[in-house]
């Protein structure tokens, strides 16, 4: 597994097992990445629309956006 995708499902289970309502956001999330996993698996250049993917959904599961 990438490390990348490795850092963001460890804090992803992290969140949801300590708050409620981290958990029903955590579904829509991993919705969210299989869309992603799938445009990322379309493009030339993986490598960059990974790194612009897992930035992305990584400000989401954080709330910057």
């Amino acid at each position: 597994m990438s490390p990348l995708i490795s850092k963001l499902a460890r804090y992803m289970a992290q969140k949801a097992a300590s708050d409620p309502e981290a958990r029903e956001k955590m579904t829509r999330v991993a919705k969210r990445v299989a869309r992603e996993a799938g445009e990322v698996a379309r493009q030339d250049n993986r490598a960059y629309a990974a790194g612009k993917a897992f930035r992305r959904i990584l400000g989401e599961v954080r709330g910057d956006k």
